[in-house]
């Protein structure tokens, strides 16, 4: 009996089945992990962004009011 019986087979696959879905559950949660703190880094960053914002907002409020520069006149 040089062959596997068709059982043996079926048991070979369906043992490097549940390898490859332990494997893809390791990776999934590596990745579930890694979104989150992606996640948090991007919410972080754009209360930053709005933060800066806000600070240069007040800071152009401050500036007087220029008055309109004359591009196209040459000087005499």
């Amino acid at each position: 009996m040089s062959n596997p019986s068709q059982i043996d087979q079926i048991a070979t696959r369906v043992e490097r089945l549940l390898v490859r879905y332990e494997e893809l559950q390791r990776t999934n949660a590596a990745l579930s992990t890694q979104v989150e703190t992606i996640t948090q880094e991007r919410d972080s960053l754009k209360l930053r962004l709005g933060a800066a914002r806000a600070r240069v907002d007040a800071l152009l409020a401050r500036l007087p009011d220029a008055a309109p520069a004359s591009t196209s006149q040459s000087p005499p």
